[in-house]
């Protein structure tokens, strides 16, 4: 965890340590849409935020707002996930959400760590945690271990009681799954990860509600990456049989649609589907299923505050909901499909 600088810092000194202008600066640590900050900028000025125990004047804001003041604290960052997670847009967009909602809401940011095992290991310095992604209860217990102060965010409930937010990776996958059956798709691919992931129970729910076999040649379990996701469709293309894929993120698809388009006009169109709904995957005309990140930081946040300050004793489950965003990569089967 970063040492706090002496007094307090400013903006403008986390702009000149980060080498970039305030009005960048303030754009990421706001979170601002638009613009074009690129990810590894982002990334510094997150990284020197960190280091310099940035915090803004929210004392000021506050008392010209006639509120109390944001609770001290520092809170680290466990991301349940590899480090190439951070290639992974979904969880570098919602880590930006959720530094930015931490700053707002009064805190300091502490370590971010990535966990190849997520089910335990040191964990870094803080008051509390935010753990996002998929964690098993070793890594829980040990958060709990260490303060009361801790939130999850993730796609299915956590594996202990703990304060939770929530969008179920099975019902987005399942949105998904009818939507490419109203589009008369009966012989669907999966692309992603199989084990004990939700999504794939969403994927296999599909079929059974319509009364399709699982077809075990059409099922790819392969790792969450764009990589393997365009292997996974070149292999599905020259077999030859899939009409649709519905892919577990859309880092996967990203990866399927590149091995789509090199062989555009070279057999029948293949429908490709997946869940999140990033920046990249807007810009791609990916359809996809909205995982709503920024509301969920931004409740994580509010939540951790509101226990920092003792206001809420029991455990609180927050579910939010998924939604499908239509866009150019999905269209009705070919005539048989």
């Amino acid at each position: 965890m970063g040492a706090e600088k002496q007094g307090r810092v400013t903006l403008k000194d986390l702009a000149g340590q980060a080498g970039v202008s305030v009005a960048t600066a303030s754009r990421v640590v706001n979170n601002k849409p638009g613009g074009c900050v690129s990810g590894a900028v982002r990334e510094r000025v997150w990284e020197t935020a960190r280091r310099l125990g940035y915090r803004p004047n929210l004392d000021a804001r506050s008392l010209k707002a006639g509120a109390a003041a944001g609770p001290a604290g520092t809170v680290a960052v466990l991301v349940a996930r590899p480090e190439s997670a951070r290639r992974d847009a979904f969880f570098s967009e919602c880590l930006d959400s959720l530094s930015a909602e931490l700053l707002s809401a009064g805190f300091r940011l502490g370590d971010v760590l990535y966990l190849e095992n997520s089910s335990g290991g040191p964990l870094p310095e803080g008051d509390g945690y935010v753990i996002l992604g998929k964690c098993q209860e070793t890594l829980l217990r040990a958060c709990q271990g260490r303060t009361g102060n801790v939130v999850g965010i993730w796609r299915n409930p956590g594996p202990l009681p703990v304060d939770e937010v929530v969008c179920s990776g099975r019902r987005a996958a399942l949105l998904a799954m009818e939507h490419l059956l109203e589009l008369e798709h009966r012989r669907i691919a999966y692309i992603g990860d199989c084990s004990f992931e939700n999504r794939y129970l969403g994927y296999t729910e599909g079929l059974t509600s319509r009364q399709l076999p699982l077809i075990y040649s059409l099922v790819c379990n392969v790792p969450q990456t764009r990589a393997a996701g365009e292997q996974a469709m070149e292999a599905l293309l020259r077999q030859g049989e899939a009409t649709a894929a519905l892919c577990a993120n859309d880092e996967v698809a990203l990866g399927a649609l590149r091995a789509v388009g090199r062989r555009r006009g070279d057999g029948p169109p293949i429908s490709v589907i997946s869940i999140d709904d990033t920046a990249e995957a807007r810009r791609a005309g990916l359809t996809t299923v909205h995982i709503p990140g920024r509301d969920m930081a931004h409740l994580a946040a509010g939540l951790l505050a509101d226990r920092f300050r003792g206001g809420h004793r029991e455990y609180v489950h927050i579910e939010l909901p998924c939604r499908l965003v239509e866009r150019e990569s999905c269209f009705f089967a070919a005539q048989g499909g």
